[in-house]
């Protein structure tokens, strides 16, 4: 795919001479955001076989006022020196402040940092994507000088992703190593492990291992219940793991995430994914978190992903799509078959089973091939009516009706009426109230937890318990 530079115009272009060498400076206005793009051009960029190319993001605080919060300022003077000493080539200067989501913005995610939020959750807690940035606007300057394929200066590989699904071949990445301090030291570790920048930190000699910086080392032991335990027949052993309100709240809305957990819960929840063999969601979950569902915080394997959609709606574009384990989808014999084939053909594995009086899927089908298939194990994390419906088929009943008060603090006093599909549950408890989704609905009778533990971790409580 190509783009147009119809929406873009050069307005005027003028000599600019600065410390590292004598630039052009072209100045572009684009009628899709509204907004005047610029770009420095040394020698003559279109006769070059590749020329070195910096596409760089507008940063107040970084690039004017050289704040150590982040490498932008460092990156962006690094690049004009090299471009300078290759004697040809272009940098792009794009006005989207703060990954696209602008400068007001950006300085409120500045005060969630403070309060232990990374750069990626803070973006999320304020209601944007971790990343907002498009290339349009790179892309047509780059094709207005005439060039059309280059060498970029870059540790970001979705931004190479997306210059060459513009039209722009990137024949080499050229790396932009940043300098460390306690400042920007965890900006740069989100950066790697939850953006995928190409940095090897640990070869800087600037601080801990990758995997430990910046977040202590939960005092809580593994989780792996299932050991010693009785196995279940032909499904996986089944953890419920999720995070709530104090008022037992998933989010605010359905349509709109909401981050509760404390970033130590947050390694906590990806110590506990790395034990388990799979994890599921219902598709509600992807269409509104659009997750990734790693274990990317925890030194263990990842987990395979798993997508209750019994409508066949997952999003060709989604997060999933690039988990390394690739996605399983459970779907039910009324799928549309075209949809089907488009899905396969993306590369999910796709399970049917039968449907529910909803035509929903059949939970206890679903559990059965994915036993079948290896899972083992099997983490489940939401969204709220997938963790109702599991919940759901259990049924207990009170062994003195008149104690019926006392049965959540006499696990006790209850006994299974019927057999059911959750063996474990692990519930992070956010210490604040939302009064909105609910993260369990109506369930037939109480269900009682034995063997519960609770545990502080940052600024939350954990409570694990088993299902009798």
């Amino acid at each position: 795919m190509t783009t147009s530079t119809s929406h873009v115009r050069r307005v005027v272009c003028a000599r600019l001479p600065t410390p590292q060498a004598t630039f052009r400076l072209c100045l572009y206005r684009s009628e899709k955001d509204g907004k005047e793009h610029l770009a420095l051009i040394l020698g003559q960029p279109a006769a070059a076989h590749a020329p070195l190319v910096r596409v760089h993001s507008e940063c107040f605080t970084g690039d004017v006022l050289g704040s150590l919060r982040c490498d932008c300022g460092e990156q962006l003077q690094r690049s004009l020196e090299m471009i300078a000493r290759e004697g040809t080539g272009v940098l792009i200067y794009l006005r989207q402040e703060g990954r696209g989501i602008g400068l007001v913005e950006k300085l409120r995610a500045y005060n969630l940092q403070d309060q232990g939020y990374d750069t990626v959750e803070a973006n999320v807690l304020l209601g944007h994507q971790a990343d907002e940035r498009d290339y349009d606007v790179a892309a047509a300057i780059l094709q207005d000088l005439g060039v059309t394929q280059i060498r970029l200066l870059t540790n970001n590989p979705e931004k190479i992703q997306a210059l060459e699904a513009l039209g722009i071949r990137v024949v080499e990445r050229v790396p932009l190593v940043p300098s460390v301090n306690p400042e920007n030291l965890r900006y740069l570790v989100t950066k790697v492990v939850r953006m995928g920048h190409l940095l090897n930190l640990e070869a800087l000699g600037n601080g801990p291992p990758l995997e430990e910086q910046g977040e202590p080392e939960p005092p809580l032991p593994l989780l792996e219940w299932w050991r010693g335990e009785p196995w279940p027949r032909h499904r996986p052993w089944v953890t419920l793991a999720y995070a709530q309100s104090i008022d037992g709240s998933l989010a605010r809305s359905r349509s709109q995430p909401t981050l509760l957990s404390s970033p130590e819960s947050k390694r906590l929840t990806h110590r506990l994914r790395s034990l388990h063999d799979g994890i599921l969601v219902g598709i509600g979950t992807v269409l509104a978190d659009d997750p990734k569902l790693t274990a990317r915080r925890a030194n263990g394997p990842h987990p395979q992903p798993v997508v209750l959609d019994s409508r066949l709606r997952m999003p060709l574009q989604a997060n999933l799509w690039k988990h390394p384990k690739g996605l399983w989808l459970v779907t039910t014999p009324a799928a549309d078959p075209k949809r089907l084939r488009e899905l396969a053909a993306q590369g999910a594995r796709i399970f049917q089973v039968e449907a529910d009086e909803q035509g929903r899927v059949r939970l206890d089908q679903a559990l059965h091939v994915l036993r079948q298939a290896g899972i083992r194990t099997l983490m489940v994390e939401g969204g709220g009516r997938v963790l109702t419906a599991f919940l759901q088929s259990h049924r207990y009943m009170p062994l003195e009706v008149a104690d019926n008060a006392l049965a959540c603090s006499d696990p006790h006093g209850y006994r299974p009426a019927a057999q059911g599909l959750v063996d474990a549950v692990a519930i992070t408890l956010a210490p604040c109230y939302l009064a909105g989704v609910p993260s369990v609905e109506a369930l037939p009778s109480p269900i009682p937890l034995r063997d519960v533990r609770y545990i502080p971790v940052g600024r939350d409580l954990w409570l694990w318990g088993r299902l009798s």
